[in-house]
């Protein structure tokens, strides 16, 4: 039998508003698992293996492995929380970026994270008014976010691959991120962050914005993922391998079947209240994540070199710790446990893990056209005459930007090779392309990336950022920008 685990005294849960209570065919039954969720498309896996949100039983997991399972929509997340603190729901969704804001609620109760439900792709985007076209455009204006939450992680990344950071803009913090779009809408502030569909909301609402980045481009940044109590997981772990197993059966059946989509669809629509074309543009704005994915994930796939979950985590708690929201977040080792992962074996092309995105080869001068939407600069050395990278030039470019070269995997990158004034133009063209080229073949044969997925530019001395009348002047234009750039 399941049972969840009581939480203590960090406050209640079950009949908070908008709360689904359990119902279906299993109404008195006390060993249904409880699964928190908000209205968001990525937990569609589950919610069509299991034929709704209610425990009934034309569920494949009740049918298929004896499994009672219901989903609880509550999108008053504090509210969600607590009902799961106080074991009224068994596993609770929450953004692994995200996860070490809310560590220090939760450490009485030692939560693990279970498995990866999805990847935003385009469910999160950063809307701007007329006039911002970059991520340099953002420096001084005002931004609308809800703080401590996957939306305020994806501005962090953002601003940072254009080479800001959080005291560079005026943040205005919002409750959520509904908040923020109504903030935008009303014209008060110049950016937000915001979720799908609010962003076409958005740019209708204010004549002439625009989305500036998504998560369609920035790719791996926002995961979701669901998590327990250890004392539960260790009393369940037969019951949650299965539910794990289902739940990507279902995600692989989605992925891959157009009619099985159409179902998620459905049930997703009848389930959270939403139009039916509304729930069909949340299932498009995830990655549903497969067995494979949840295997690299979690690092158990050693051939692996694209974003972990340990590496996100790691790298948010950093950045949250430096802002002064994650100082009792704990390490991943400790959150981490896979068990129902490694207990599963489930083969075939719908359970692979997702590739790398597919980039075609475009020649340079279209490259060099298209509109950058970041800029990151980063002073790159290299001996007088030379390109090749030395071992501290790779460890810069490994610590400045293999980290958001991952994360925005959708974007394409233009590297540009820059130079100071000194010898001619001509040589310094040249010489500076190979430079950029050589950082090029290394993120290609070290970091696996595509190599059609750069563009690579020689400028020479042509766009300097100082003064070349003086030595640091000439510093900073020796340098080497990294750009997404748009499609």
């Amino acid at each position: 039998m399941l049972e969840g685990v009581g939480g203590g005294s960090e406050g209640g849960g079950g009949s908070t508003s908008g709360q689904t209570s359990n119902s279906g065919d299993f109404k008195n039954d006390d060993d249904v698992i409880k699964i928190g969720v908000v209205t968001w498309g990525g937990y569609a896996g589950g919610q069509y293996f299991n034929e709704g949100f209610q425990a009934s039983k034309a569920s494949r997991f009740y049918q298929d492995y004896g499994l009672k399972v219901e989903f609880v929509l509550n999108d008053d997340v504090d509210a969600s929380l607590n009902a799961w603190k106080s074991g009224d729901i068994d596993l609770h969704w929450y953004t692994i970026d995200a996860f070490p804001t809310i560590m220090e609620g939760l450490k009485n109760f030692d939560p693990v994270v279970l498995w990866q439900a999805d990847w935003s792709r385009g469910g999160d985007a950063v809307v701007v008014r007329r006039g911002i076209s970059s991520v340099g455009d953002l420096k001084g204006k005002s931004i609308a976010v809800a703080e401590l939450t996957p939306s305020h992680s994806f501005l962090l990344w953002l601003l940072n691959a254009g080479g800001l950071s959080i005291d560079d803009v005026d943040i205005k913090p919002q409750a959520s991120a509904i908040d923020a779009a109504a903030a935008f809408k009303s014209q008060q502030v110049d950016a937000a962050v915001v979720w799908s569909p609010d962003d076409e909301q958005c740019i209708r609402a204010v004549a002439g914005s625009k989305v500036l980045e998504s998560t369609r481009s920035a790719s791996n940044i926002i995961a979701d993922v669901f998590f327990a109590k250890r004392e539960f997981v260790e009393s369940n772990r037969d019951a949650l391998q299965k539910l794990y197993q289902g739940w990507m059966i279902g995600a692989g059946e989605i992925n891959s079947n157009p009619s099985a989509k159409d179902k998620a669809a459905d049930i997703l629509s009848t389930g959270l209240g939403i139009p039916r074309s509304d729930a069909m543009g949340a299932i498009d704005n995830v990655r549903l994540v497969t067995h494979g994915d949840n295997m690299n994930f979690f690092g158990l796939n050693p051939s692996y070199k694209g974003v972990t979950g340990e590496a996100l985590y790691a790298r948010m708690t950093n950045d949250y710790k430096a802002l002064g929201y994650a100082q009792d977040a704990s390490n991943w080792r400790r959150i981490s446990y896979p068990g129902a992962v490694q207990a599963t074996s489930i083969s075939g092309a719908i359970h692979e893990a997702e590739g790398a995105k597919d980039f075609t080869k475009v020649t340079e001068e279209e490259g060099a056209a298209k509109e950058a939407i970041a800029t990151k600069r980063v002073s790159i050395s290299f001996r007088t005459g030379e390109y090749q990278l030395d071992e501290n030039a790779k460890y810069i470019i490994d610590r400045e930007f293999v980290d958001i070269a991952k994360a925005f995997g959708n974007a394409r990158i233009r590297i540009e090779g820059n130079t100071d004034n000194v010898g001619s133009r001509t040589s310094n063209i040249s010489l500076s392309k190979r430079r950029a080229q050589s950082v090029a073949d290394y993120l290609t044969q070290e970091h696996d990336m595509s190599p059609n997925r750069f563009i690579v530019i020689g400028n020479g001395p042509d766009k300097p950022v100082a003064d070349n009348g003086t030595s640091d002047g000439k510093a900073k234009n020796r340098r080497t920008d990294f750009e997404l750039i748009r499609e």
